[in-house]
């Protein structure tokens, strides 16, 4: 991905909250890697929700920049945990987060098992 200019503040570096978006963004894409997309797992009832996100900020991200935005997914229990980092195009990490999900079916918490099927050859 590549840091817009609307990004920025007014230090001209990017501002804390939009590494959350290019983390979310990170998370639907692999979604759609593993075969379905957020849309279509809320058409049938599942929905993963944030439940706790953990961010460290090591340096930050200018205007023009280019990264990498990796991720590693875990299960403990009813949890799904995604490790997520940024990654300047220089090999500079510029974050890494903990980013804890837990999913509802139908509006009631679950233990994701049917998100577990789908993400089986990545947990």
């Amino acid at each position: 991905m590549e840091v817009r200019d609307y990004e920025l503040d007014c230090e001209q570096i990017v501002n804390n909250a939009n590494y959350l978006h290019y983390m979310e963004h990170t998370r639907h894409r692999f979604c759609m890697d593993a075969g379905v997309s957020f849309t279509q797992l809320h058409n049938r009832g599942i929905d993963a929700v944030v439940r706790k996100i953990e961010i460290e900020y090591k340096t930050s991200l200018k205007g023009g920049d280019t990264f990498l935005s990796c991720l590693r997914i875990e299960r403990k229990g009813a949890r799904f945990i995604f490790h997520q980092d940024i990654i300047r195009s220089d090999g500079e990490v510029c974050t890494e987060a903990v980013v804890t999900c837990v999913i509802l079916k139908d509006g009631k918490l679950t233990r994701g098992d049917e998100l577990a099927r789908l993400f089986a050859k990545y947990l």
